[in-house]
Order: structure tokens, then sequence, then C-alpha cells
């Protein structure tokens, strides 16, 4: 399988994870790391055996990097990819696309100019978890569908992340940082949206951060943290999503879908694997369904590896620029209808699985 040299810039916690990808995808080489700290990037450079570039410039300036992972905070998102498509790089980047729609739609538009890939996390949806929920969906094994729900249930992640204030800061909150699993995780089984409605709260407006040497120390919150949300599908489905980083325990379910004969179990969209169960009707009790893969790890990379793949012969890759753009003007009009108290149509769309060359 052809390789492809890719740059990651951007050494926070997630960089580690993908740094290992080469073990696991034949494709992908990776031809260094960069980072606003430089000390952070060689740190990490020692840790895995990969060079290091002493800061992003030098990185972007390289010719033989093909592909630029771009794993830095979610604010530098559209910079740093607007940057990376200047300098003629195909672009992966974390969840979001950006933290305006404004934004993720002038990274589309470039990269459609200048015959460039985006592919945007997560790339769970590639996993055996969402993949054997959509493989129910398809067979008919619960009907025709009715609706789905959705949540996205926490207390925050400043009980485990050193430097948590970034999770509280406009274009983040449990919507945007932890969103777009859940809402791309719908849009695979259900289809692209048509409208929808939010009501958002910030519920604590300064937040202690509990772990490691900064114990202790207050932050402000800048962003909703509590959101409750409806969608209109353009296949005329209706579903819900909450996402909060403001509850302490919780026991529903990631995500349910239901249909006119029966509701399938959706596991936990920020992991590759199952279980899948599903009650139907003729039969009694739950049924755990059988994977229909063996992606069933941490396989952060996979959709980085599908993008390389797909640049060679041509096709869509599966996690894919419009895709990403799509989820992102969920998120935001989401939360503009909480401010508007209204229904608020989307402008975007997308498919998966068709041959055309996408973004």
């Amino acid at each position: 399988m052809k390789k492809m040299r890719v740059g990651i810039i951007g050494a926070g916690n997630i960089s580690d994870i993908y740094l290992l990808s080469p073990s696991k995808f034949d494709n992908i080489e990776i031809a260094g790391i960069a980072d606003l700290l430089s000390s952070k990037a060689e740190e990490k450079a020692e840790k895995y055996g990969v060079p290091h570039y002493p800061d992003v410039a030098s990185l972007l300036e390289d010719p033989s990097i093909e592909v630029i992972l771009n794993l830095t905070i979610p604010s530098a998102h559209a910079e740093i990819t607007l940057m990376a498509l200047d300098h003629g790089k195909h672009v992966y980047s974390e969840k979001p696309l950006a933290t305006s729609f404004e934004d993720g739609k002038e990274i589309i538009s470039k990269a459609k100019r200048l015959n460039l890939r985006i592919g945007v996390a997560p790339d769970t949806i590639l996993g055996a978890g969402i993949q054997t929920a959509l493989k129910l969906i398809e067979d008919g094994e619960i009907g025709s569908i009715v609706g789905a729900k959705a949540f996205m249930m926490g207390s925050g992640p400043e009980s485990w992340h050193p430097n948590p204030a970034f999770f509280y800061e406009s274009g983040a909150g449990p919507l945007f940082d932890m969103g777009p699993y859940y809402l791309s995780s719908l849009l695979v089984l259900l289809g692209p949206i048509d409208c929808v409605t939010g009501i958002a709260q910030t519920t604590y407006r300064e937040r202690t951060i509990k772990s490691a040497e900064r114990a202790g120390e207050t932050f402000p919150v800048t962003t909703p943290t509590h959101v409750e949300g409806l969608m209109h599908f353009k296949s005329n489905v209706t579903a819900s999503i909450t996402a909060t980083f403001d509850i302490h325990q919780s026991k529903l379910p990631f995500i349910e879908v239901y249909g006119s004969k029966g509701t399938i179990h959706v596991p936990d969209p920020n992991f590759f694997g199952g279980p899948v169960t599903y009650l139907t009707t003729g039969h009694e009790g739950w049924q755990e369904a059988e994977l229909v893969s063996d992606l069933t790890g941490n396989e952060r990379g996979a959709g980085l590896s599908n993008m390389i793949a797909s640049i060679y012969t041509n096709e869509q890759h599966y996690c894919h620029g419009e895709l990403g753009l799509h989820v992102l003007e969920s998120m935001e009009k989401l939360l503009e209808s909480s401010v508007q108290r209204t229904f608020l149509p989307l402008e975007t769309t997308f498919s998966i699985g068709d041959s055309s060359n996408s973004a």
C-alpha cells in the first residue's frame, strides 16, 4: 500500500495515539511533529522516534510532507488548516473542523479550489460499533426509522485534564468538544439534518481544576455547558441530543435508534467497538449483534489512513470535509437557536459512500 508522509502539528494528549498509527495502518508515515511549544514536540519526537521540527512554519515548508495532521486546540484548527492548505498539503484535523461555521466554509472552499483533501475526526464512525448499527438499519432489522436520542452526559474534563480551561471557552463546551462524536454517528445512521432548535445554559460560571499540580485553581466559563437539541432530518426522522458537563452520574444510553419494528442500542461513539444490542418484535429480550469488523480498539488514525488511500484511488474518503462542516453548522445553529428561540434551517448537506472527489 502506498504511504504518505504525515506531519503532525500539536503535541498534546491526543498526539500519542496518532503517533502509534503507523503500527496499525501501513500507509501512514510520520514525517515529524511540531508544536507552538517546541519542548513539547521535542519530547514526543524523542518518545516515538520521529523527527522534531523547531516550529510550525518549518514543518509546513518541508516539501516532502504531503499531509498535515492537525492536533492543535480547537480555537487554532481553522488557522492551522488554512495555513497547511496554502502550503499545498492535504489536512486531517481533530474535531471540530473549526470553531465557527464561517471558518469551516472557508476551509472547504479553499480545499476544493486547490484540489486538496480535508478529513475531520471523529473516525470512530468507521469503527465496528457504529458500522454494525448502520448494517442493522440498512438490513431492516428494526423496520422504518422513527427517531433517535443521544446523551453525552458528564461532569467535565477538569477532573482529569491538566489544562482544562480551553474546554470551557467559545468553540468548545460539551457540544463542540464531545458533540461531534454523537452528531457524526447520528448523521451516518440517519443522513443529513434539515433544521435544528436548541436550549443552552451555562450552569456554573467558574470551574476548579481537580488534577495534577494545578489542582485547586479556578478559571472562568464562557460557553454553554448544558445543551438540549432537537433535530429534524431530511429523511423525515426526528432526533434529540443532550450534551452536558454539568451532571454527576447517568444511566441513560449513549445513543438509541427507534424503528417501527424495534430499537438499537448504539455503543459509546467516543470508541470504536461494541457491544451493539437490539430488540425486535418477534424476539424475546435484547440480542447482541455480531460486529461487522475487527476495528474495535483505539483505532484513531483509521480516518487518516482511509483518506490517504482514497487520495490514491480518487474516491471519497469517509470522514470528509462536508460531513465535518455539516456537524459544525449543526452545532453552531443549535446554540444560535437557543438565543433566537426558533428553528433554524441548515444550508449544508453531505453524502457518504459515493465516488466523488470530495474535500
